[in-house]
């Protein structure tokens, strides 16, 4: 999986947001985009574009004015990485574009197209258990703990 820096930097203003929910609550003021770029070292007309892409897929909620500012639309803990990327830029897994399971291959290369969903499933399988509070937190949940600490894990290939 190649994650771009748009996936990068919603997913690391997502936990900037989740941090500010931990820390105010839903009552507390929302967040200022300049203070989510400062803090995150994210270009800001580039995080403008991150965060209406966010709002738009009602992860996020924004308020105008002297006290307006952004904050996550729901618990962080109901918001997974999944949701982030899938709100960004589309699907977690296609190939040429498509999703795995519409693919129309040949008889002989079923299992590639097998692959391919299986591939997905594994990417789901972690993204989709990790949540924007978890990541604010610094935990991981056990299943995605134990894939980060295998063997060979941390080599390069």
């Amino acid at each position: 999986m190649r994650t771009t820096a748009k996936v990068d930097y919603a997913v690391r203003a997502g936990v900037a947001l989740a941090r500010a929910q931990a820390a105010t609550g839903d009552a507390g003021p929302p967040l200022k985009a300049h203070l989510i770029a400062e803090g995150e070292d994210i270009p800001p007309k580039f995080l403008e574009t991150i965060l209406a892409d966010l709002k738009r897929a009602g992860l996020v909620a924004s308020r105008r004015g002297a006290v307006g500012g952004y904050r996550l639309a729901r618990p962080a803990a109901e918001v997974t990485v999944a949701d982030v990327i899938r709100a960004v830029e589309g699907p977690l897994a296609d190939v040429r574009g498509e999703r795995p399971e519409v693919l129309d291959y040949p008889d002989d290369l079923r299992a590639l197209q097998r692959m391919w969903v299986a591939v997905r499933a594994n990417l789901r399988a972690v993204l989709e258990a990790t949540s924007l509070a978890a990541l604010a937190e610094g935990a991981l949940v056990p299943e995605v703990d134990r894939l980060a600490d295998a063997p060979g894990a941390w080599d390069p290939h």
